[in-house]
């Protein structure tokens, strides 16, 4: 997904993303909803949670050896 979609669902949800970075923004999104701020912490590709709706970001972040 691109920042801009990001920074819109963002604001949809009150959230002002400023300048925010991609996997700051999505956890305070994913924080915002209740939901655990997990977003760029997968290992080895494994991720239980599949009707998430960053999850192919967060996989492929894991690939790129951004995940924390």
């Amino acid at each position: 997904m691109v920042m801009q979609e990001i920074r819109d669902i963002a604001r949809g949800s009150g959230i002002k993303p400023g300048k925010m970075s991609k996997i700051i923004l999505v956890r305070t999104i994913q924080e915002s909803e209740g939901n655990y701020a997990c977003f760029a912490t997968a290992m080895s590709s494994e991720c239980e949670q599949q009707g998430c709706l960053w999850r192919d970001d967060c996989l492929a972040a894991d690939k790129k050896g951004l995940c924390s």
